[in-house]
């Protein structure tokens, strides 16, 4: 029976450590592989004398199992323990942090390898090593990296099985088969927990504080050149989803930071302390509305994007005094928000005086040239002095280009009547400055233009690459009317996108190249597989939780229930898998197992009758007490019994040396 084949914890843990052998040199290697597996994915954020030792550790260990040679001493050990804190202080400034704990935690591991030489030691290492594939996730949650875990977990299963394992080294496909057999059995309890355990407010994973500059979006101000940059970036900016189906080009608007103040060459936030813009609802049709949701990539900044112009907020959201949308907090993990905005609009019917001061505003000197051609339209209508400008960037041999030439001083006259070559930031700079010296509120508005629309998953992909500028003037009884400068020189950059409006040798990134068909084809295939990832493994929060039980069973489901489900499901699958198991072993017993119980019988028939819950070596003290003149018969077979069941590498030649102690138990 099952329960007569234990031991006294002091019985185990002696026969145990006298009978199991220290792991092998195969085991070891299983070891060392799985572990730099685990930690391959960080190599690229490490610093390179981190990867470097690290590689370093685990060869010097692995070649000290192999010329037999003794562990370093402990007070080397200390020395490099003591060299990679002072190393790593040094490197990052700092021991706390994404970048210097892991670095800290994979050194720490790493130097675990110079002291491991028992199969406890191997236990240690290889739950360490489970616990920092998790860190991984601190620097990418994509799908493909979730998949690539799936490597080091496995292979340090595959280490736990054969670490595990008392009869010396473990066969490969024995190895392969346990290792599969368990990983697929805590599927169902992974699966169960994931769809069931309550969520807490916010997002699956967090990013530490030192993750946030590596974040890329738009910034808070403008200049020469900083628009331009970040169009080079592949980068995904949002994605959004349109409910009635994705809306024009021309349309596409999506409206981010609204600078009001110019130093000269510089474009900046001044916002009035006032209340947000009103939206007059007079000509709005319904027709006009958009109803879409956006899944935007964190940028480290407040701005929530949304068409122009948006008229419903998210959660935790508020409007700008010029109608910009800004969350409680930056956005510095990946969210979701539905949105509404409104394609015909009036925008600040009334133009209080702080807003027409401000939009106004230009420096008391510099560009001359600008000034006094601007001071020329002043007497006309400011639709006309708008359709002048316009005109003037039409037909006077302006070139739209993302290499444009350094401008001097004065940008805006250094432009307009020199280079005349400029991405957008250039345009809609030089135009705001026209209408301001012409007498016309206007300001520049940030934010991205058009985007990509994939039609596996029928969404819009917008890039940073489509990082846009273009200007608002506010005219009387429209009140603030989009003008896009760039749109006047090169119409094909709002109509059909970046990447077709710029000439041929202008460096793009590849997913932004129209010559690669079928790459663009496979990306978008991807995308689609990985914006699902996102939107139902790493978005699944509180709020979609309780959102897809509550449509699953037609009503409302809290925590309470959730508990009680995933409790239910859990004593389920842990029975089930149970009965399997207890199925597939029952009736099947070893050579090794009969052999017990013939011993248990030969001790019945002596007088002596085991008790369910007796282990071995309580019951041969028992039955010594009795039966004296077999005392060491019993001693010999229970010995053997342990060292064959829980430790000793069995062999024809022990299980023979077993029968035959039993055999000379007769009454």
């Amino acid at each position: 029976m099952a329960t007569q084949d234990k031991s006294t914890p002091a019985a185990n843990s002696s026969v145990l450590a006298q009978a199991l052998p220290p792991p092998s040199l195969s085991e070891l290697v299983i070891l060392l592989s799985a572990m730099l597996l685990t930690m391959a994915m960080h190599f690229s954020y490490f610093a390179p004398w981190v990867t470097g030792l690290i590689v370093l550790f685990a060869g010097w260990r692995l070649l000290l199992n192999i010329k037999g040679l003794a562990m370093p001493k402990v007070w080397l050990l200390w020395g490099l323990n003591l060299l990679g804190i002072g190393s790593i202080y040094l490197q990052h400034g700092t021991l706390f942090g994404r970048d210097a704990s892991v670095a800290f935690l994979a050194l720490m591991i790493a130097l675990k390898f110079m002291e491991t030489n028992s199969r406890r030691d191997f236990v240690v290492l290889i739950f360490a090593g489970y616990f920092f594939s998790i860190t991984t996730f601190l620097f990418s949650q994509s799908l493909l990296l979730g998949f690539y875990l799936l490597v080091p977990v496995f292979v340090l299963t595959a280490s736990l099985v054969g670490s595990s394992y008392p009869q010396g080294t473990m066969a490969l496909s024995l190895r392969l088969r346990t290792t599969t057999a368990l990983l697929l059995q805590g599927l169902p309890i992974m699966l169960l927990l994931f769809l069931f355990f309550p969520r807490i407010p916010g997002p699956l994973w967090g990013v530490p504080q030192d993750a946030y500059k590596s974040m890329s979006g738009l910034s808070d101000e403008m200049e020469p050149g900083s628009i331009s940059e970040l169009s080079l970036s592949p980068a995904v900016a949002f994605r959004a989803e349109f409910e009635q189906g994705i809306p024009a080009a021309h349309l596409l608007y999506w409206r981010g930071p609204v600078l009001n103040q110019f130093d000269g060459r510089r474009w900046q936030q001044a916002a009035p302390a006032t209340e947000p813009e009103a939206l007059s609802e007079g000509k709005q049709e319904q027709t006009s509305q958009l109803n879409y949701s956006v899944t935007l990539e964190p940028h480290n900044r407040r701005w929530l994007f949304m068409l122009d112009m948006p008229l419903t907020l998210p959660d935790n959201a508020r409007f700008s005094p010029s109608r910009q949308v800004l969350a409680d907090k930056p956005v510095r993990t990946r969210m979701r928000y539905a949105a509404t905005s409104q394609t015909q609009y009036r925008l600040a019917a009334e133009l209080n005086p702080q807003t027409r001061a401000l939009t106004l505003q230009l420096p008391a000197s510099g560009n001359p040239r600008s000034r006094d051609l601007a001071q020329q339209w002043r007497g006309q209508a400011p639709q006309a002095v708008i359709k002048t400008a316009l005109n003037m960037l039409h037909e006077q041999g302006f070139i739209y280009t993302l290499s444009p030439p350094p401008l001097g001083s004065d940008s805006v006259d250094d432009f307009l009547f020199n280079s005349k070559r400029g991405f957008c930031e250039h345009y809609a700079s030089s135009f705001v400055f026209l209408m301001r010296a012409a007498g016309i509120p206007a300001r520049v508005v940030l934010g991205y233009q058009g985007g990509e629309i994939n039609p596996v998953g029928r969404y819009l992909i917008v890039r940073q690459s489509s990082a846009h500028a273009w200007a608002e003037v506010w005219l009387q009884d429209q009140g603030w009317v989009r003008v896009d400068p760039t749109a006047a020189v090169s119409p094909t950059r709002v109509e059909r996108g970046l990447n077709f409006a710029l000439p041929d040798e202008a460096v793009l990134p590849l997913m932004a190249r129209p010559e690669f068909p079928l790459l663009h084809k496979l990306y978008q295939n991807w995308d689609a597989v990985n914006n699902g990832w996102n939107q139902w493994v790493l978005g699944y929060n509180q709020q979609r939780q309780l959102e897809l039980f509550s449509r699953l069973t037609g009503k409302k489901v809290d925590w309470s229930w959730l508990i009680s489900s995933m409790l239910i499901g859990l004593f389920s699958i842990l029975g089930l898998l149970s009965l399997l198991l207890f199925r597939r072993s029952r009736g099947k017993s070893t050579p090794l197992q009969r052999l017990y119980q013939d011993y248990l019988r030969r001790l019945a028939k002596l007088g002596i009758h085991s008790h369910p819950s007796e282990s071995p070596t309580a019951l041969a003290q028992r039955a010594s007490h009795q039966l004296p003149q077999h005392a060491q018969t019993l001693q010999e077979i229970t010995s053997l019994y342990l060292a064959l069941r829980y430790g000793m590498p069995r062999s024809d030649q022990t299980v023979a040396e077993f029968r035959l102690w039993i055999e000379k138990l007769k009454p």
